[in-house]
């Protein structure tokens, strides 16, 4: 599958119009509990970023770290719709590759920016996280890039309460992201999450407010925006997932998998020591 139309194609067939699936209590601890192992997954993957190690070893260690957790590597054999089985534990996407990047040997370069996706199924259920790393000492037009995907990240997620709609999310995550002169990719989107990784609804990064389905607590959803220097053009290499800008520039990708509470949106993909900080900034803020 060589064209950006049948692989964008697949991934919108998976979402459809399918029914949203709530979870419940039970389900949400679960969710909880692999939210935590992926991100743990991820930070240590972030501290390996550097000059001179190759996303190969990156996926090898990711690959063990779920493992020795006693989860699955979600992303390994997934063949959605006839599309050749996913090989890696990560997508490893350097420079102006967008996501489904393909691992390899060759050593990362400073200057080099590289989005690491990854998901880990836990007792039946799934966890999904995404970052963008720089390497080493990065240009500042780099930097921005990855500081404005995350602020959509954070927009976005804001937006997941209860009685809001679907069409919020992408309009926060749009408003902000061309606010800034970015092309928002079109082709691949954020989705509802939980016993599979992608579940309905689908969950562009763009669109109208006040749109689409109404959201109700128990909804998980992996919140996802990926946002490139240039063109929200893509293409697809010969591997039939590596995905890339149309122009060449860059892309960066950020994503959290997130549950919908009466209290607001709860991320699920932190560590045990980034929900300790938040808690304490939030009572800080609070006692302010």
């Amino acid at each position: 599958m060589n064209s950006v139309t049948s692989a964008a194609n697949v991934f919108r067939f998976l979402l459809g119009k399918g029914m949203i699936i709530a979870k419940s209590q039970k389900d949400m601890e679960k969710m909880r509990a692999v939210g935590e192992l992926i991100a743990e997954v991820r930070e240590a993957l972030r501290a390996m970023v550097a000059p001179g190690v190759s996303t190969f070893e990156l996926n090898k260690a990711a690959e063990k770290m779920m493992r020795d957790a006693g989860s699955i590597p979600t992303f390994i054999g997934y063949a959605p719709h006839g599309m050749v089985p996913f090989p890696y534990a990560i997508c490893a996407s350097a420079n102006e590759q967008i996501v489904h990047g393909f691992s390899n040997e060759t050593p990362l370069n400073e200057g080099d920016i590289i989005s690491l996706d990854m998901a880990c199924t836990l007792d039946g259920f799934v966890g999904d996280t995404a970052i963008t790393v720089p390497v080493g000492n990065v240009s500042d037009e780099l930097k921005n890039l990855i500081r404005v995907t995350e602020e959509c990240l954070a927009l976005g997620i804001e937006q997941c309460r209860p009685n809001k709609r679907v069409g919020d999310i992408g309009a926060a995550i749009q408003e902000h992201a061309e606010s800034h002169g970015y092309g928002i990719v079109r082709d691949y989107t954020g989705h509802g999450i939980g016993r599979r990784m992608h579940e309905a609804p689908q969950i562009p990064n763009y669109g109208r407010a006040g749109t689409r389905e109404k959201i109700r607590a128990g909804y998980c959803f992996a919140i996802e925006p990926m946002l490139n220097v240039g063109t929200p053009e893509t293409k697809v290499l010969d591997d039939g997932w590596t995905v890339i800008t149309a122009d060449g520039k860059a892309s960066a990708h950020a994503e959290h998998t997130i549950a919908v509470t009466v209290e607001g949106p709860e991320i699920l993909t932190l560590t045990k020591e980034q929900k300790r900080a938040l808690t304490l900034e939030v009572a800080e803020i609070a006692s302010a």
